[in-house]
């Protein structure tokens, strides 16, 4: 009796302190950067809130509509330097190891351990999220940018399949066109060009040329019989493109193939949005294939929020549970399902996601073991602003002007990776 007596002042005395804990335990708010204002975005973000709520934090919106331009960075520049910077921003690929730099970025490693973020995330993509090898943002999604998007009813009209290489590439496009269709709907915008031209790059070279050449800036990579061979073939990609493409906004791009004006269009998992939002379904409608010579590899587009060091001490309670929350199981599913990117930890039920975004997901894991999972130049995920375009400026003028040769496109991509 004395025992269980004891027994049952201990674990009444266990249940009070908890109680007690989970009463006393202070929330805090999380103030976020971030122009997700819009449509399934919007949608997610209302989610983070929720989840948030449901730990006893509060979220309050520092939100920019229209994107994150210069005014926005500008904006958050201010509030760092003076002392009062928001709990979280949206940055992504180098520019976090630039704000690392400035001594500003917390500590998020408490977090990663209790999480396992090293078993869940790829190496590359765990790399970008640190500074000085301690984790500093958390990764929200992946995009696999090396898609190619194809009208079903184009490729019966043409009488062809699905291209795996660029041989059958070209015959595809050349059976379209004769057949009427435009074979590939394109945008004539330079990051839309640099967009398609990392794609040709890693279909003709491979993941370590493509690493050597836009990772590394490796001279001889950039200026090779490699990527002479890739110049060719975009340039050969342009002849199949329409008079209308120059300053064609992507969405209007894809629409062409939704419609089956167009057969086909180079662009990452976000055009898939277009097409489920005109009714259209995967494997019926359209097909998501790997672009040609790619089927072993991922172009990676990653979203992250930075978390910045704060001095209040419940703020920066409600900024771990805000990057633990990111992380769940739960709001990465939910996230990407509203977006149509997938999810970048390990461990989430893809039942609900559509076939593209099963696929993706197969594809990122895969490409991850053959060490073929590569960051977007074109998408800033690897290179700093600056370098990233002077690259694209080359690109376009590569692409917008025929009179330039292969020869002269390189020495400008060579330029790049000059020491200054």
């Amino acid at each position: 009796m004395r025992s269980s007596a004891c027994a049952r002042w201990v674990q009444g005395s266990v249940l009070s302190f908890a109680l007690l804990a989970s009463v006393a335990a202070p929330a805090g708010q999380v103030e976020v950067l971030h122009w997700w204002t819009s449509g399934g975005e919007a949608r997610s973000v209302a989610e983070l809130k929720r989840l948030l709520a449901a730990d006893g934090h509060t979220w309050r919106d520092f939100a920019v509509v229209g994107g994150g331009g210069d005014s926005a960075i500008s904006v958050l520049r201010s509030r760092v330097l003076a002392g009062n910077p928001p709990a979280a921003a949206q940055i992504k690929g180098p520019a976090i190891q630039e704000w690392g730099r400035l001594n500003v970025l917390a500590n998020l490693d408490e977090v990663a351990r209790r999480q396992q973020w090293d078993a869940q995330l790829p190496r590359v993509v765990a790399e970008v999220m640190k500074v000085n090898g301690r984790y500093a943002a958390v990764p929200v999604n992946v995009h696999r940018v090396n898609w190619l998007w194809i009208n079903r009813q184009a490729l019966r009209k043409a009488e062809v399949r699905a291209p795996t290489n660029w041989d059958e590439f070209f015959e595809v496009a050349e059976k379209m066109r004769k057949a009427g269709i435009v074979p590939l709907a394109h945008g004539g915008q330079p990051w839309q060009e640099f967009t398609t031209f990392e794609v040709v790059a890693l279909g003709v070279g491979g993941a370590d040329f493509y690493r050597r050449a836009f990772v590394r800036l490796d001279p001889q990579a950039l200026h090779s019989d490699t990527m002479a061979q890739v110049l060719a073939t975009f340039r050969r990609i342009k002849g199949y493109t329409d008079a209308g493409a120059p300053g064609r906004d992507w969405n209007v791009a894809t629409a062409m193939v939704i419609r089956g004006e167009a057969g086909m269009q180079f662009m990452g998992d976000w055009a898939k949005g277009e097409f489920l939002a005109a009714g259209k379904a995967p494997n019926k409608d359209f097909l998501c294939v790997s672009a040609p010579g790619t089927s072993r590899a991922f172009i990676f587009n990653v979203d992250s929020f930075a978390m910045f060091r704060l001095k209040d001490a419940q703020a920066t309670q409600a900024q771990h549970a805000l990057a633990a929350t990111i992380m769940s199981r739960e709001f990465q599913e939910a996230f990407n399902l509203n977006k149509g990117s997938i999810p970048v930890g390990t461990g989430v039920d893809m039942g609900r996601f559509d076939l593209c975004a099963q696929e993706s997901s197969a594809y990122f894991v895969a490409s991850n073991m053959v060490n073929a999972l590569v960051p977007s130049v074109a998408h800033k995920m690897v290179q700093p602003d600056a370098v990233e375009a002077a690259l694209r400026e080359a690109v376009a003028a590569y692409w917008n002007n025929d009179r330039m040769s292969a020869e002269q496109a390189m020495q400008r991509f060579a330029a790049v990776a000059r020491p200054r």
